[in-house]
């Protein structure tokens, strides 16, 4: 099945081309390239991928600016349609920005940049992004960040438990994140956010430079998800 897929670039996106390559590599078809500052979204989109990068230098918070960028009110309501929409690690912080998930990524503990191939584990297999995998699989995943420790207060932790919401978790502590969460999702199920860079995990002969395929059953199953749709 074809994919219409969006990347959005922001000033300081660094993850654009690789996230563009990826959903390529899987669907083949090119994705579409949006600027930040374009007021809409093509049409007919089946999925939104905000990139990980450095968008306007963190400056402020990581993604509070480019979460008022023009673009993302566009974002925001295709989300709210239940267009599926995928941010990575600076893409998951501009989500939390624009209050698409809840929660916000603070500085990692230890105050250091973790840049190597971290061990997660499968929580949740009912979304359109994890409905391939098996519960409690374990994955290899690249990250690459300094600000990727996850925070929410007890109340709010419990209810993403409670719901389901935890996509991904930490197989061991990377950052100080918050019962090791790695990546959440929204009530629906139709927004991902996650810090470790399934994009980099998708050439098996790429092993161990890029952390292996694991990352591409991720875009197999958004394919998978839409062609049963």
């Amino acid at each position: 099945m074809a994919l219409r897929a969006a990347v959005i670039t922001f000033p300081g996106s660094n993850c654009d081309r690789d996230m563009a390559s990826a959903l390529e590599a899987v669907s083949g078809q090119p994705a579409i390239r949006v600027w930040h500052g374009d007021a809409d979204l093509p049409s007919g989109l089946d999925l939104i991928a905000l990139p990980g990068g450095f968008s306007y230098g963190d400056y402020l918070r990581s993604g509070a600016m480019a979460a008022q960028s023009p673009i993302m009110r566009a974002v925001i309501a295709a989300a709210q349609r239940g267009v599926p929409v995928l941010g990575v690690c600076n893409g998951f912080q501009v989500l939390t920005e624009a209050r698409l998930l809840p929660g916000a990524l603070m500085r990692n503990a230890g105050q250091r940049f973790i840049c190597r191939t971290v061990r997660l584990t499968v929580e949740n297999t009912s979304s359109p992004f994890t409905h391939g995998f098996a519960q409690g699989e374990a994955l290899r995943i690249p990250v690459a960040h300094h600000d990727g420790n996850y925070f929410a207060d007890a109340e709010t932790l419990d209810r993403l438990e409670g719901e389901g919401r935890v996509a991904f978790r930490y197989a061991e502590s990377v950052n100080g994140s918050a019962r090791d969460i790695a990546g959440v999702l929204s009530a629906n199920g139709r927004v991902l956010g996650m810090m470790p860079h399934p994009e980099r995990a998708i050439e098996p002969a790429a092993v161990p430079a890029l952390g292996g395929a694991d990352g591409r059953r991720l875009f197999e199953n958004i394919l998978a998800a839409l062609a049963s749709a």
